[in-house]
């Protein structure tokens, strides 16, 4: 499977950005995950193809994954963005069954067995 991520850029704290990600064929799981200098990889949102989505704490009622089946597109839409989000972003994907997708995304992301190569997301105060 190959994942590959765009949307990622320079931004001032409060901005907005959106995240996408192209996938080249269908996996139940998928989420984003981040991870700045330093930092443990921090699984951020998970959404399973039929429907259950899952936030962190970090992230939750500011940025919103969606997905489009019928492109292949996996996308995050970030607001009131923080320089705290700053980090390299990556897109992965499992098979996990259905229930278990946050449990990897956010609980174990480096148990993913799919992953993009990261867009970054700076944010200035």
């Amino acid at each position: 499977v190959q994942l590959t991520e765009s949307g990622g850029g320079s931004v001032q704290a409060g901005g907005s950005l959106t995240l996408s990600c192209s996938y080249s064929e269908f996996i139940y799981c998928m989420g984003w995950i981040r991870q700045a200098p330093g930092k443990e990889r921090e699984g951020i949102a998970s959404i399973e193809s039929d429907g259950p989505i899952r936030y962190a704490e970090s992230v939750k009622g500011r940025f919103t994954i969606s997905q489009d089946r019928s492109k292949n597109m996996l996308y995050l839409q970030m607001n009131n963005l923080k320089p705290e989000d700053s980090a390299m972003y990556y897109c992965a994907a499992d098979s996990v069954g259905p229930g278990y997708c946050s449990h990897y995304v956010i609980g174990s992301p480096e148990a993913l067995d799919e992953w993009g190569q990261g867009t970054q997301v700076s944010v200035s105060s």
